[in-house]
């Protein structure tokens, strides 16, 4: 058979260092009859004699022209034979490297992995029409450019963007993380990938709770468990809960780029502002008062701190911020001027029971005709604070093993409807 004919002259032809253009010949003569088996077979073997055997410029000009031609065989199989041979290899040909590469994604993917030979700009000429295979493999490469990275996040699918991520090789900019965070933040696999990321901005990371909270949204909403607007509703005031405990969590410097990203992206609603207000997170309330008024940070802080409730009152509106929130504003800054913000060690991640009962009661109080809405969003703080009080005081009180009613509780030996009655006596008093 011609095969093992053939290996054995290329063996001889390595061990002399050389490929004759007879040799080329006769194989073009034998490929027209071979199966498609024996012609991959002959042309990964001639395309290992083009990279390590000595040629002359004749011979490296005829084994090349036999491969050009081997491009347009009907078998891809053939085609794949070289893309692997030369997929490594820095003195494959070029004109040969780059057909394979635009070749369907079986005969590209080698190439499109590892070949040196594709420079950037091929790279992301690629990117823009190429199969998902193809783009993930791209998004797999070994030192993997800024620019090809920027193509991926911008056209690539998702299963490349996770690919992207998840290469240690990649060199990836800050715009192309957060175009991936928009096109991708919704789903799980993305999600979970960038916040793993230490150094994600917080503005990125508050993106992909908005993200999260969509896509509960749309969830329940299709299951049917909650109507499509009180769905929204929902996830988009545990949104911004978790906003807030985000921010409790971002250092004094980064502050300010997470509001302006809050106020960018429409998110930095007076709900929000009140909430980070009554969970004592004086900081994020500065902040988002100063980003609304456009003043500087240090003279809203003045104002917010100033002894007379009408300095913070020109700032609020100056801030744009609605009239009828306005009494709930004000009564928190005044509790909090009374320090009823230091005597409370639950950090500023957590609405305050005290200081929302208190609002609730003055705002209450002071009805006015567009007070309904506020004082529904203070109904539903309160119980909100409430039932994370309730919570802390069950989770220390099993932590410790010994809580102050309980053992009363079991000497009388009443039931848990009893304890659980109790319970909910203790938490609210």
């Amino acid at each position: 058979m011609f095969v093992s004919v053939y290996r054995a002259t290329l063996s001889v032809a390595r061990s002399l260092r050389l490929v004759s253009v007879m040799i080329v010949r006769q194989f073009l003569q034998w490929v027209r009859n071979a199966s498609a088996g024996e012609r991959a077979e002959a042309t990964s073997a001639l395309a290992r004699a083009y990279l390590h055997s000595d040629l002359s410029a004749d011979d490296l000009a005829a084994a090349e022209g036999a491969m050009i031609m081997l491009l347009d065989d009907p078998s891809p199989i053939v085609r794949k034979a070289m893309a692997e041979v030369f997929a490594s290899a820095q003195k494959a040909p070029p004109v040969v490297v780059h057909a394979l590469a635009t070749d369907q994604p079986d005969v590209a993917l080698p190439i499109l992995a590892r070949s040196p030979l594709l420079e950037a700009d091929d790279l992301v000429d690629i990117i823009a029409t190429a199969h998902r295979d193809a783009q993930v493999a791209i998004a797999g490469r070994a030192l993997l450019a800024r620019p090809v990275a920027a193509a991926i996040a911008e056209v690539g699918g998702a299963e490349a963007c996770l690919a992207l991520l998840e290469n240690p090789d990649a060199t990836v900019p800050a715009f192309s993380i957060k175009r991936i965070v928009e096109r991708f933040g919704h789903l799980p696999s993305i999600r979970e990938i960038l916040l793993a990321h230490n150094d994600l901005p917080m503005p990125l990371r508050q993106t992909l709770l908005a993200k999260l909270s969509e896509a509960l949204a749309c969830f329940v909403s299709g299951r049917e468990w909650l109507g499509a607007e009180h769905a929204e509703y929902a996830t988009r005031e545990a949104c911004e809960k978790a906003t807030v405990v985000l921010a409790a969590e971002t250092s004094y410097e980064d502050i300010g780029a997470l509001v302006r990203h809050l106020r960018e992206s429409g998110q930095l609603t007076a709900g929000m502002i009140l909430r980070a207000l009554l969970s004592g997170n004086v900081v994020l309330f500065e902040e988002a008062l100063a980003e609304l008024s456009g003043l500087p940070i240090e003279r809203a802080t003045g104002h917010i701190h100033d002894k007379t409730v009408s300095a913070f009152h020109a700032l609020y509106r100056k801030a744009g911020l609605p009239d009828g929130a306005y009494p709930a504003f004000r009564e928190a800054v005044v509790a909090m001027r009374e320090g009823a913000l230091t005597a409370d060690r639950s950090g500023v991640a957590r609405l305050k029971r005290r200081l929302v009962e208190r609002v609730l009661a003055v705002c209450a109080r002071e009805r006015g005709p567009d007070a309904a809405s506020l004082l529904a969003l203070l109904r539903r703080f309160a119980v909100e604070a409430a039932r994370e009080e309730a919570r802390s005081f069950c989770e220390d009180l099993v932590a410790n093993d010994r809580g102050i009613a309980m053992p009363a509780l079991a000497q009388a030996q009443i039931g848990a409807t009893q304890v659980a009655q109790a319970l909910e006596v203790r938490l609210v008093a």
